[in-house]
């Protein structure tokens, strides 16, 4: 595990540290965590756009084969 330092408002820190306590951790815990967090998401986000953007179905609502759709570069 390596260090971080970062640079908050005096309030900020003041309503971590509270916030941390009510929680039952650290503010350097709590920090993690939201870090963490937020890797998660993003990560699933890139995972759930990759696969949206790799989809190869084609849609139909009569039951037939739907004909690709020109990408926009095609278009032009």
């Amino acid at each position: 595990m390596k260090n971080l330092t970062i640079t908050v408002e005096d309030s900020v820190l003041e309503w971590a540290r509270i916030e941390a306590a009510k929680r039952g951790t650290s503010v350097s815990r709590m920090v993690g965590e939201f870090i963490s967090e937020m890797q998660r998401r993003e990560d699933a986000y890139e995972r759930a756009h990759q696969s949206w953007r790799h989809d190869q179905r084609t849609w139909s609502s009569n039951g037939k084969p739907a004909a690709p759709v020109a990408s926009r570069r095609e278009r032009r």
